[in-house]
C-alpha cells in the first residue's frame, strides 16, 4: 500500500495510521468510506490545520484561517465554503 498512499508514508517507511469505527464519528467515517468506494483507497491524510498560529480548534478559527489564506474550500461538518474566483 505504500505506493498507493505515499503521502502518508514517512521517509523511513513508517506511518502514523489511525483507524475508526462508524459509531465513533458517523459523518467522518461515511466521508472516508465514500472516498474508498470512489478510489479504492480507504485512507485519507489528516494534517495540521493552521497558518503560522496554534492549530485551529473552533469553527470560528477555521473560518478565519480560510478567509485570510489561499485555501480554496473549507468543509465544516455538512457545510462546504468555496472562495469565488473574483
Amino acid at each position: 500500500m505504500r505506493r498507493r498512499v505515499a503521502a502518508v508514508t514517512h521517509v523511513d517507511g513508517t506511518g502514523r495510521l489511525q483507524g475508526m469505527e462508524r459509531a465513533d464519528n458517523p459523518l467522518c467515517y461515511d466521508l472516508i468510506d465514500a472516498f474508498r468506494r470512489r478510489t479504492g483507497v480507504g485512507v485519507v491524510l489528516n494534517t495540521s490545520f493552521n497558518e503560522n498560529e496554534p492549530i485551529v480548534d473552533t469553527p470560528e478559527q477555521a473560518f478565519d484561517c480560510f478567509r485570510r489564506t489561499d485555501m480554496d474550500a473549507l468543509c465544516l461538518r455538512r457545510y462546504v465554503l468555496v472562495k469565488s474566483a473574483g
